[in-house]
């Protein structure tokens, strides 16, 4: 049975809002209930693949805003200048001083690569030049991703964050969701900087020298473009691997220089993405291993990350952990809107212990550990198979600033997290109707289908409502039905006691195509 909206909408839950919504879609100006402003696209050309979104989050763990990590630069000046709790709103395209190189400033040192150079000597950056601009380190005041248009808007809920940028501009819409464990750290530095990591190496990229990436296509070409996944090192081209099976592919491995092609484009994007969060991973323990002295406990802080960037007709996807993106389209043959059966198709993988792959793969890499998986996670501490930061599980050093029960014994062989990400690229077409994005507290309650059903039936009887947060409505009251309370009792347990219940959900739901669906997102705390 689902209830009607604004279940858990009291004064005073509803903390932060924000939305978005295509101008081309966009024939009346937009207001919501609890009276903050929706920020439409301005007067531009309309070339992405989607309407607006919805996005709501909810809190069950007591965390503080951890203000202190890089000399407090990430809390005290970096994200209050991003989050923006009551609607989007426009970066500079030239600030006078990067937040990459404010943090490097903070530490009084080098951050690994945080000045965005385009590469470590381990690493070479090998694009062919058709699709790079230059070779020498990205300008942070050139490229889309700089536009004018930009508009950014983000929020925390518990040990989640949450970031949307949209440029219309530019057809392009980035959501992240960055489900931090142990504390909020990871989450936090995530917030601060990998948006921007990504920035300065997609700005390496001729965005424009395949007109394929950008316009919204009516999908009659789309069923013979190839299809790309880059799981770990392993590239995928319509079922065939190119023989090279390390981490510092490059595009000239991929493609011969007369032959490139809108596929390579794409995959060099995804390339792209996978740098960006190495280097965050790579910055982030570095962070972690000058401040451990102070805060010891800074080594077993870590987040899931999962990416969504949504330009022209491509959705690529980025994760690490047990966040999922799941869209839903319509079957094949039926692709008009009303016909057919709509049905849930997950675009990422689930790495954890329950994953019988990855359960394979953490053992495999192991074979001189008999107690790799203890207790159905790893090394008896988690249960997410691959996360960014958890130093203690991959580095002895940072194991070896814990003390006691905390401290893994028998650390032999680290690291046995992984940072190795799936990414994924996936074509919309016509038959395309929303993509829903999520932590993994969603899931707990929802499988994909029945969060693809709420979402479909919610908005066919409300075009102008919240999809997300109706989701969350309805977690809530299977949450607290589970529970034995009602659901006014169990949003009455205080944050901390309320994780027994539900963990910290954050949902975004994306309206692909021209069907204006939605026109706000929340963040409930």
């Amino acid at each position: 049975m689902m209830r009607g909206e604004n279940m858990i909408s009291t004064e005073g839950e509803l903390k932060v809002s924000f939305g978005y919504q295509c101008n081309s879609y966009n024939s009346n100006s937009c207001e919501i209930s609890n009276k903050h402003e929706i920020v439409s696209g301005m007067n531009l050309k309309k070339t992405s693949s989607f309407s607006c979104l919805s996005g709501a989050a909810l809190s069950a763990n007591a965390t503080l805003a951890n203000t202190n990590i890089c000399n407090g630069v990430i809390g005290g000046e970096i994200l209050p200048s991003l989050d923006s709790p009551n609607s989007f709103h426009r970066i500079p395209s030239s600030p006078s001083l990067s937040r990459l190189d404010m943090l490097s400033s903070s530490l009084q040192s080098s951050m690994s690569n945080l000045s965005c150079s385009p590469s470590s000597p381990s690493d070479p950056l090998e694009y062919d030049s058709y699709l790079l601009k230059s070779m020498s380190a990205p300008s942070r005041s050139e490229g889309f991703l700089n536009s004018m248009e930009v508009q950014m808007a983000g929020g925390a809920a518990g040990e989640d964050r949450v970031q949307a940028v949209c440029s219309e501009e530019h057809g392009l819409l980035f959501c992240a969701i960055y489900d931090g464990f142990n504390g909020r750290d990871a989450a936090d530095f995530l917030a601060g900087t990998l948006y921007e990591n990504i920035m300065c190496y997609s700005n390496l990229l001729d965005w424009e020298s395949k007109s394929d990436t950008v316009g919204v296509s009516d999908g009659s070409d789309l069923d013979a473009s190839p299809h790309y996944i880059l799981e770990g090192s392993r590239i995928i081209h319509d079922g065939k691997s190119p023989s090279r099976n390390d981490n510092s592919f490059s595009i000239k491995d991929w493609c011969p220089k007369l032959e490139i092609s809108s596929g390579s484009f794409r995959h060099a994007v995804l390339d792209s993405l996978q740098r960006a969060l190495n280097q965050a991973e790579n910055d982030f323990l570095y962070m972690v291993e000058q401040e451990m002295e102070e805060r010891p406990d800074l080594v077993s802080v870590g987040s899931c990350v999962l990416v969504v960037l949504l330009h022209g007709n491509n959705l690529y996807t980025l994760n690490l952990g047990d966040s999922r993106a799941v869209l839903a389209t319509y079957d094949e043959g039926n692709a008009l809107r009303g016909n057919g059966r709509l049905k849930a198709v997950q675009l990422t993988e689930s790495h954890t212990v329950e994953n019988e792959d990855e359960r394979t793969r953490v053992i495999s890499e192991h074979p001189d550990d008999t107690k790799t998986i203890v207790a159905g996670k790893v090394k008896g501490k988690l249960k997410v198979t691959r996360a960014l930061g958890v130093g203690y599980l991959k580095k002895e050093k940072l194991n070896d600033a814990l003390m006691g029960i905390l401290r893994v014994r028998n650390l032999i062989s680290p690291p046995y997290i992984s940072t190795e990400p799936s990414l994924n690229v996936h074509r919309i077409s016509k038959s395309d109707h929303f993509v829903i994005v999520g932590s993994d507290g969603l899931f707990d309650f929802f499988t994909n289908e029945e969060a693809v059903k709420l979402v479909h039936s919610y908005i066919l009887r409300n075009p102008s409502g919240d999809p997300a947060k109706f989701l969350l409505e309805q977690l809530v009251e299977r949450a607290a039905e589970c529970a034995g309370f009602s659901m006014e009792e169990l949003m009455n347990v205080p944050a901390g006691r309320r994780r027994k219940y539900h963990d910290d959900v954050t949902v975004i739901v994306v309206i692909l195509g021209s069907n204006q669906r939605t026109t706000k997102a929340s963040t409930c705390v």
